[in-house]
């Protein structure tokens, strides 16, 4: 990448030529009223305008510009209705890397990495943030790649474990209900571990736990040498802040996981996750945003930054040679309206903070609009599904006869 002067510039890893996302690369290279026009394209309109900015708090900002993480606010209204006033929830999706080598002391790597998300919580408390997202295992490296166990399962905790204790003071500082994924020690079961977001309440009590659904064996993704699926369903919990479900990374790719999550009664989708360039970003703008339209509620992505190294070479069994690295992991947090509308995302390469103000009412009039919970036909996906779980399971298809007479 050249300068204006034609003198080479580095490019940070992760950026886009220097870039931060796509979104400030096409600001910065396209005139005003044609960056609108493709705006309009990529990231829809809410309610019929381009989505509103928020004015966030100096100290916020302050603290951003300290700790160097990116900081962007925006606010989903609906329409005026009669008979309900708006419910707006102000939530906030935080991104962030790894802050010591994967070779230090489990409990310094733990520390460091709450110490690193301390001012960007306390940023989403001044914001006013009603209900915060963490990402994935965000205590720990993302080191499930690399099928040891030696040290890292030494990452597990209980559910009332010490981050949990690190975030209850959060929440009752900040009147906030945080989501808190972790890896999971479970005491009561024989010391299963599992990948489980922990809800933790506005007034520091637990609220209960979901652990994820579906378990990738795809790639670097080797998570089932340390945990399989979850066994929790599909809950959703109601918040004073309104009432949320937490499908766990992988489970994104399940449309039917989105939907169980919709029949439940969630009006927000939160999907922490942990996935690299190579494997899945073309799908990363996709899949929250199709699932909050055909669901009518919103949805809220958050993806962590960064690359990790860990100390012995593992491979993909893939042919390809054995390396330390799990890949770029790309942020690029975002949230998804159920009107199809959504944010820019955040950074590709840095901590973030993404705060949002979501008119709940949105969910009511989108289903009301285009109808999809009336039209759906779950007796014939019942009947189905009920079918294709047997052994003795025949497809529908109806052949051409013409084929059979062909053959002769």
């Amino acid at each position: 990448m050249e300068g204006e002067n034609g003198e080479k510039k580095s490019v940070v890893e992760g950026s886009i030529q220097g870039y931060e996302s796509l979104h400030s690369l096409l600001e910065a290279n396209l005139k005003p009223e044609l960056f609108q026009e493709v705006s309009r394209m990529l990231l829809g309109l809410n309610c019929g305008s381009p989505l509103g900015r928020i004015k966030l708090p100096d100290e916020a900002i302050s603290l951003s510009s300290k700790h160097n993480f990116d900081l962007q606010g925006f606010s989903f209204k609906a329409d005026k209705e009669m008979t309900r006033q708006p419910r707006i929830t102000r939530v906030g999706l935080i991104q962030n890397s790894i802050s010591l080598p994967t070779t230090a002391h489990v409990s310094d790597q733990k520390r460091a990495i709450m110490d690193k998300l301390k001012p960007i919580i306390d940023s989403a408390g001044l914001s006013g943030v009603n209900i915060l997202c963490l990402q994935e295992a965000w205590m720990m490296p993302f080191a499930f790649c690399t099928r040891e166990k030696k040290i890292w399962c030494e990452f597990a905790e209980e559910i009332e474990g010490e981050t949990t204790q690190f975030l209850q003071g959060l929440s009752r500082k900040y009147n906030m209900v945080i989501i808190s994924p972790i890896l999971e020690r479970d005491l009561s079961h024989g010391e299963t571990i599992w990948n489980t977001a922990v809800v933790i309440g506005n007034r520091g009590n637990i609220i209960g736990f979901h652990r994820k659904n579906h378990i990738p064996r795809v790639g670097d993704f080797n998570e089932s040498t340390y945990y399989m699926e979850g066994n929790t369903g599909h809950p959703v919990f109601e918040t004073e802040f309104g009432k949320i479900g937490i499908n766990i990374c992988y489970g994104r790719h399940h449309p039917l996981n989105w939907m169980a999550f919709g029949l439940n009664g969630a009006d927000i989708v939160f999907n922490p996750s942990a996935t690299v360039g190579e494997l899945s970003e073309p799908m990363w703008p996709i899949e929250a945003r199709n699932a909050a339209i055909a669901n009518s509620y919103f949805t809220c992505s958050i993806n962590r930054v960064g690359s990790e190294t860990f100390p012995h070479p593992f491979t993909s069994g893939d042919s390809n040679p054995a390396h330390d690295t799990f890949g770029h992991f790309y942020g690029s947090s975002f949230i998804s309206a159920p009107d199809s509308s959504c944010t820019p995302s955040l950074s590709r390469f840095r901590d973030g903070l993404l705060v949002a103000d979501l008119d709940l009412n949105l969910g009511r009039q989108v289903k009301d609009k285009w109808g999809f919970r009336m039209t759906a036909r779950y007796e014939l996906y019942r009947d189905l599904l009920e079918k294709y779980v047997r052994p003795d399971f025949k497809t529908q298809v109806v052949a051409d006869p013409a084929l059979s007479k062909k053959a002769l």
